[in-house]
């Protein structure tokens, strides 16, 4: 494996969520992997699991790690070809990209969607250009339509937890006050369609995903009816992916106690971070059948996974 841009990627999910798992046992049993090779981390959108997480797997495999923020630190890049560099773009990827190369042995980014133009978002040009251009291994730390390490922390996580050989699984759309991207459900989606579960999704109606990732998952608008017998309701707001960018607020759709004493005593999950008493009550959240904390926590395995095999590879 060179690049790790989405869950594609995994060649054989199972085994990829075993070794994770044995790395938990002992964390540093690889550091010497990645003795002299350093792993550069952009940023062009804020971070604190992703980037803490990243950096500590990193470290965990015995690798230098240089962080930056293009946010409030990199010049802004273009990215088309044939531009006339006239406006507000500093620096063209073609450079960006060769020079970091020469740098770091591994590159990881983290580019949102700004949730304007669904077709510029959906092309990923920030991560694509990247790796047409850069001479090293990317790693996707989120990009505008996928979240492969949230994804693989989940199958993780789920695996962990479960008591059944086919738990049901609720993906559950939440209010936000302000629109959020898609990428962390398409992932979760994408994974849940290659692990062994009954699965379905629900969410009002004009918040489906895109049919090319959801394929034949079942979709529920009913919440309550989704809730029932559940093992796992996994918990996210997205925006809308027809009418592009569009939000909600209805608060009818927030996870409350109620709701999860439908399901069969289910865990509840959340990528993190979340607002509190508005995409789920309080007491849910700090519940004993939350496990957003170890959720969290498996977010390094699954990035020490993922650089523990582009470094056998390098």
């Amino acid at each position: 494996m060179k690049n790790y841009f989405s869950i594609k990627d995994i060649d054989s999910l199972d085994n990829w969520v075993k070794e994770a798992i044995e790395l938990k046992k002992n964390p540093l049993r690889d550091v010497s992997l990645g003795t002299n090779k350093t792993i550069g981390m952009l940023f062009f959108n804020p971070s604190l699991r992703t980037r803490l997480s990243t950096q500590k797997a990193a470290l965990n495999l015995g690798m230098n790690v240089m962080v930056m923020n293009f946010t409030g630190e990199g010049w802004s890049l273009e990215y088309g070809d044939g531009t006339v560099m006239d406006q507000g773009t500093s620096e063209h990827v073609k450079e960006a990209a060769q020079v970091v190369s020469q740098y770091c042995d591994v590159l990881a980014i983290r580019a949102f969607a700004k949730l304007e133009d669904r077709e510029e978002d959906y092309e990923e040009k920030v991560l694509k250009s990247f790796i047409e251009y850069a001479s090293i291994p990317i790693v996707n730390m989120e990009s505008s339509v996928g979240h492969p390490l949230q994804a693989l922390t989940d199958a993780i996580t789920i695996t962990e937890h479960k008591k059944t050989n086919k738990p049901k699984v609720v993906l559950s759309w939440a209010p936000h006050p302000k629109a959020l991207p898609q990428a962390v459900a398409n992932s979760f989606v994408e994974m849940m369609q290659r692990m062994d579960a009954d699965f379905v999704i629900t969410h009002p109606v004009g918040f489906e995903l895109a049919s090319q990732i959801t394929n034949e998952v079942p979709i529920d608008y009913n919440q309550q009816n989704a809730f029932k017998d559940a093992d796992f309701v996994y918990v996210k707001n997205w925006s809308a992916y027809h009418d592009y960018g569009k939000t909600s607020k209805d608060s009818s759709w927030m996870i409350t106690q109620e709701k999860m004493k439908l399901t069969n005593n289910a865990k509840f999950m959340h990528c993190l971070p979340v607002r509190r008493n508005v995409v789920v009550e309080d007491t849910v959240l700090d519940s004993e059948n939350s496990i957003v904390i170890e959720q969290a926590n498996n977010r390094t395995f699954a990035a020490q996974l993922v650089l523990k095999k582009i470094l056998k590879n390098i």
